[in-house]
């Protein structure tokens, strides 16, 4: 249990330590630009391009394994979809939203490094696979569901607007990179090798601690009903689907297979925020989902940690 504790600690500590500084400290949000930058487009980026890029490309062709995360990923969106339309009286903007609370997991803030810590350097492909996975699902599903609100956005508008997100996204430009690196077997320069590492180094701490901080300027102010059954979706089914997604599609080495597990176990990402930002809809909603997930996936992560640890998941299915 203390090793638990000790893997588990310094990821939701970072997240509390950040909340509870932006609760006592009061400063304006605006102040979390630069770091937000940092984070999204130099840290993190560095962070998934040196896991790609240091993996073998035969280890990233795994066909089976994508279609594990897709399947599992894209099941629980559709359930999140019908729960989010039948509260919502049929809503689809507000259902988009419900979506992402209940089928995006934290993978880009918490994901890399709770799983590295936990698994070990040979969770770093898996989860950069299960990142990339995720990443184009809901660049994809959330953009296409809203042109269905009847705003006016032709079909075509809608596809070059998703092409554009999931091209120049800072994480599938620097997971492309890295893919490229991995099959060109290219190894950068010793002092920019240094410096990447740097940056990779500085990713989690800083992204966990702006997560706490920016959960934290956003007050709850009401629980709407629907949240109950998305967040058991989220933390509770969501880590079910994906076991049977790995028998499924599977044998994968126990690795592969807890990994999977590991970050289907996270709570909604912060995307969930920004995407109901962007879209001007949910965003009360959305902020309640995030505080509430994170601080939830305290028990269920580290119930997670312990099934995983104790081997008391049949690994046969893997």
């Amino acid at each position: 249990m203390s090793d638990l504790f000790g893997l588990a600690f310094p990821f939701f500590g970072l997240i509390f330590l950040g909340y509870f500084c932006g609760w006592r400290v009061r400063l304006p949000e605006s102040g979390l630009a630069w770091l937000t930058f940092f984070v999204i487009y130099v840290a993190l980026p560095a962070l998934f391009y040196r896991i790609v890029a240091q993996t073998p490309i035969h280890e990233l062709a795994n066909p089976a394994f994508i279609l594990a995360v897709v399947a599992s990923t894209a099941t629980t969106a559709l359930i999140a979809l019908a729960i989010g339309l039948y509260f919502r009286r049929g809503h689809m903007g507000e259902a988009a939203i419900a979506v992402t609370i209940g089928a995006y997991a934290n993978v880009g803030y918490m994901g890399p490094g709770l799983t590295l810590a936990a698994l070990g350097q040979a969770a770093a492909t898996p989860a950069a696979l299960i990142f990339a996975c995720d990443s184009l699902l809901f660049f994809t599903i959330v953009p296409l569901l809203m042109s269905m609100r009847g705003r006016g956005e032709s079909l075509l508008h809608t596809l070059g607007l998703i092409a554009k997100r999931v091209l120049t996204h800072p994480f599938n430009i620097a997971t492309m990179l890295g893919v490229a690196a991995a099959a060109l077997e290219f190894r950068e320069p010793e002092p920019l090798s240094r410096m990447l590492d740097f940056l990779r180094n500085a990713a989690a701490p800083c992204a966990l601690f702006a997560l706490g901080v920016t959960v934290a300027l956003r007050p709850l102010k009401r629980v709407p009903v629907e949240l109950g059954p998305l967040l058991v979706l989220k933390l509770v089914l969501h880590p079910a689907i994906a076991l049977v997604s790995l028998s499924l599609f599977g044998p994968f080495s126990q690795v592969w297979g807890e990994t999977l597990l590991l970050m289907a176990a996270l709570p909604p990402a912060l995307n969930v925020f920004v995407l109901a930002r962007q879209y001007h809809v949910f965003m009360e909603e959305a902020s309640a989902a995030v505080l509430l997930g994170t601080l939830f996936s305290v028990v269920t992560v580290t119930g997670m940690l312990f099934l995983l640890r104790g081997h008391l998941i049949p690994l046969s299915l893997f």
